[in-house]
């Protein structure tokens, strides 16, 4: 469970906030002045974060070095279209395995209606134009 509490608070209870955290394994997220600054998480699950950080470092690294030649703009289209094909995929292999519910057909497009015939400007009568009244 994640709980929320201030500094100071957290200096008064600090026995009880790590029992919490190394018996039940909870994350205790800790506020000054209203804002989020530290997390307080047991350690198999600060390992598992470290883990992470450093393969995402080095993920991150080896992006950068295959588009260090790619201007930032074409380099993130290529990212964005890349990750929309893969949340496709994602999604209709969910589809398929009943995981998400299958998509609406898509709606019928209704030919264009004709316009009723206007009044030529002969026969339409012309309203008289207002005067501004300025004495």
């Amino acid at each position: 469970m994640i709980t929320e509490t201030t500094a100071v608070t957290l200096r008064q209870n600090l026995g009880d906030m790590l029992n919490r955290v190394q018996y039940r394994r909870d994350t205790i997220v800790i506020t000054k002045d209203g804002k989020p600054v530290a997390a307080l998480v047991d350690a198999a699950l600060f390992e598992r974060i470290r883990s992470m950080q450093e393969r995402f470092d080095a993920l991150c690294d080896r992006i950068s070095k295959g588009y260090e030649n790619v201007p930032e703009d074409a380099g993130m289209a290529e990212i964005e279209k890349a990750c929309a094909l893969a949340r496709q995929e994602t999604a209709d292999e969910w589809r398929s395995a009943g995981r998400l519910p299958p998509l609406a057909p898509a709606p019928k497009v209704a030919s264009p209606r004709r316009r009723a015939a206007q009044p030529s400007s002969k026969t339409a009568k012309a309203k008289p134009a207002r005067r501004a009244s300025g004495s």
